[in-house]
């Protein structure tokens, strides 16, 4: 059972040995571990408490770390970061474009990993349990309003989108920064306060996701534009507004 007080940390690994050590170490860290190898048990544990963020194995016996990776998903907006052995780009690719906010590479080192989470949790919006009180605002662009407390965005007609915890911090940030440059490694600053916390391809993914959910809209906004070599900017137009979004 996690402890209140403590960040929680749900590891999904199948391999005993490297189970034990994640527990083990994470738990000298003053994490708060729950493991689970199967999507039952993922499942049984997101039943009893939200993690803050899930270590998640892409290589598991009974289902594919993808699948459990669209499970943890659809369930909560706790940051994932996959470890992973797998060597093709694409099944990484696969696992951010599925909601995963970083990775790292089996075999790892354990510092790295213990950077990697930090980074994560410093996250401007920090822990990733849900917010359940109305929220005051929300920002108007386009055909969406967005509403960082309820992690969604709201169209004109009538579509939610729901964001998962990286996407509203980067939508938050980009919004903060709007007409502004921003190079991959200034997005990483700001969104991680660590300089290299991330590679600059997982904020490529980001913005990829980000900018397919934007284009659910009902019409194409070039509103967040990719300056090749350079980095990203979002340019919401002129129309922008805060907007009391507290009856949706």
């Amino acid at each position: 059972m996690a402890e209140k007080g403590r960040n929680f940390v749900l590891v999904v690994e199948d391999d005993m040995d490297i189970r034990n050590l994640l527990t083990r170490f994470l738990s000298q860290q003053g994490y708060a571990v729950a493991s689970a190898m199967t999507a039952a048990e993922v499942l049984a544990v997101l039943a009893g408490r939200t993690p803050d963020i899930v270590l998640l194995d892409l290589m598991l016996p009974q289902e594919s770390g993808h699948a459990i990776c669209r499970l943890i998903r659809e369930r909560s907006v706790a940051p994932i970061i996959m470890v992973t052995a797998l060597a093709d780009v694409r099944d990484r690719i696969a696992g951010l474009d599925l909601g995963a906010d970083d990775y790292v590479s089996k075999p790892f080192d354990l510092g790295e990993l213990a950077a990697r989470i930090r980074a994560v949790l410093r996250r401007p919006s920090g822990n990733a349990a849900a917010v359940t009180h109305e929220p005051k605002h929300g920002y108007s662009f386009g055909n969406w309003t967005f509403v960082p407390e309820k992690r969604a965005l709201y169209s004109t007609e009538g579509i939610r989108m729901t964001l998962t915890g990286a996407e509203t911090d980067l939508l938050l940030l980009l919004w903060n920064h709007a007409g502004e440059l921003l190079s991959r490694q200034r997005i990483i600053e700001l969104l991680y306060n660590t300089p290299g916390a991330v590679e600059e391809r997982t904020i490529d993914l980001l913005v990829s996701r980000l900018r397919r959910k934007l284009a659910h809209g009902g019409r194409q906004l070039e509103m967040l534009r990719t300056v090749r070599g350079d980095g990203y900017v979002f340019d919401p137009g002129p129309a922008v507004s805060h907007k009391g979004a507290a009856d949706r």
